[in-house]
């Protein structure tokens, strides 16, 4: 059988994926990130207590934020693969670090890429976060939480949307703010809904 989990947490999400049936008695919590791990039934406890331990250490890191995306897979054998983008060098660094010192982790494969330093794209990410989450927008409420959930991946002009949002709604009010702005090449919404827990 094959179960999935997923679990979020700010701008790093990461899946738990267990045999092939995917599981509705676990709910999502937007306030944790996803791993991905791929299991058979018998290890499905040994790694979704990986991913627990890796999704703690990933969550504390300094200098994660609103532009960063982190996401990985756990593997029966221990490996965590970490993937995503970031905007500072030392996050990809601090991440595998983090990660490697839990005892439960065998290996760490570091395929996080480091966004290109660019002043343009600075610019874009500026604008779209003040786009999104302008005070008289219903979108303000996202920008309150301890985590906000809508992540914006900005590379060479062109922005990715991920993350949660509470409703369709909310999904399009999100896409149609990012692309107001101007210098912006093209729009990826990659947003989820998970109205239970907005």
């Amino acid at each position: 059988m094959r179960a999935r989990v997923t679990l979020m947490i700010s701008i790093v999400f990461f899946w738990i994926t267990q045999a092939t049936v995917t599981s509705q008695s676990q709910r999502q919590d937007p306030t944790k990130p996803e791993l991905k791990a791929t299991a058979p039934p018998d290890a499905q406890r040994t790694s979704a207590l990986i991913a627990d331990e890796v999704r703690h250490q990933l969550v504390t890191m300094p200098y994660y934020g609103v532009f960063d995306w982190l996401e990985g897979q756990v593997l029966p054998n221990g490996t965590v693969t970490l993937q995503g983008q970031v905007t500072r060098p030392t996050t990809k660094s601090d991440a595998e670090n983090r990660v490697k010192k839990l005892e439960s982790v065998s290996r760490v494969v570091n395929e996080i890429e480091v966004l290109p330093i660019s002043p343009s794209d600075d610019a874009i990410r500026i604008a779209m976060y003040r786009e999104i989450f302008k005070y008289d927008s219903p979108l303000f409420r996202y920008a309150t939480l301890a985590v906000p959930p809508i992540h914006i991946i900005v590379k060479n002009g062109r922005v990715t949307l991920k993350g949660f949002v509470a409703s369709d709604a909310d999904k399009q009010l999100v896409f149609t703010a990012a692309r107001n702005v101007p210098s912006v090449f093209e729009v990826n919404n990659e947003l989820k809904v998970d109205g239970d827990n907005y």
